[in-house]
């Protein structure tokens, strides 16, 4: 499995729908608000970098207002907080 997480810039105004057609891919499996430089982050799983490609590349880029993305894939085994750690 291949975990990213994609930061997203939009148009003023339309984070609400922006977070509700992402929120339809199959692959896109959390998405939130923002504060700060990003908007939107969506955490998206897929199991090969193909369909994940698709997905950050086919499915957001046709969601309209959004203004720029980065894609940050996950390096597995490096590194993961627990709960026990969350609040250290």
């Amino acid at each position: 499995m291949l975990t990213a997480y994609v930061v997203i810039t939009c148009d003023l105004g339309h984070e609400q729908e922006i977070i509700k057609a992402l929120s339809k891919l199959k692959e896109v499996k959390e998405v939130y608000g923002t504060f700060g430089v990003y908007d939107i982050i969506a955490k998206v799983i897929s199991d090969s970098m193909d369909s994940l490609k698709d997905t950050v590349t086919s499915g957001m880029t046709a969601i309209p207002h959004i203004r720029s993305k980065i894609t940050l894939v996950v390096i597995e085994g490096q590194g993961q907080i627990s709960e026990n750690m969350a609040y250290r």
